[in-house]
């Protein structure tokens, strides 16, 4: 009997230690449904497996422009390996469509996506949504949200998250 006391107030004790020390969960990702500019359905949860990138961003958005040739030389760099990059925007195909014709963007682009604005933004006390573009969700391969940033030059935190979770996976191969 005294032993089980002790395991459990070791149990109790290190489980109190891993909330006060920060240890925290992560948070799932929330699942969404939605059609690629090209046509592709798209399911967050059958990417499960994979490195994916979630970019919020807008045709209007100064920071989204100049953040584009960044983002598109970070997919050249991942090509081949296992990670996906959507690009998500409230507009619609034709005025994306329109704008991509000047500026290529080599994520899976996927307009419309209102919805999952929704999903994803920061919501006040009174349900106002507050997310700054372009806004990043670096999710890992269990589903799991590991960095989620907005805002200018985010480029090298994405690149270099990405780098940890592929090599964290293959190390566990």
């Amino acid at each position: 009997m005294k032993i089980l006391r002790v395991l459990l107030f070791i149990t109790f004790i290190f489980a109190f230690s891993l909330v006060a020390f920060g240890q925290k969960t992560k948070a799932l990702a929330e699942n969404f449904s939605a059609v690629s500019l090209d046509g592709n359905a798209v399911e967050l949860e059958s990417l499960k497996g994979k490195v994916v990138v979630l970019t919020f961003w807008s045709t209007r958005c100064a920071i989204c422009h100049r953040e584009i040739p960044k983002l598109n030389r970070i997919v050249e760099q991942y090509r081949g390996k296992d990670v996906v990059f959507l690009g998500l925007t409230m507009e619609t195909d034709a005025k994306v469509s329109a704008y991509l014709q000047k500026t290529p963007f080599k994520f899976e682009i996927l307009p419309n996506t209102f919805g999952v604005f929704y999903q994803y933004a920061d919501k006040d006390t009174k349900g106002n949504m507050n997310m700054g573009f372009p806004a990043h969700f670096l999710i890992n391969q269990n589903g799991e949200v590991e960095i989620k940033s907005s805002g200018f030059d985010k480029t090298e935190q994405l690149s270099a998250g990405i780098s940890r979770l592929l090599n964290s996976n293959s190390a566990k191969v």
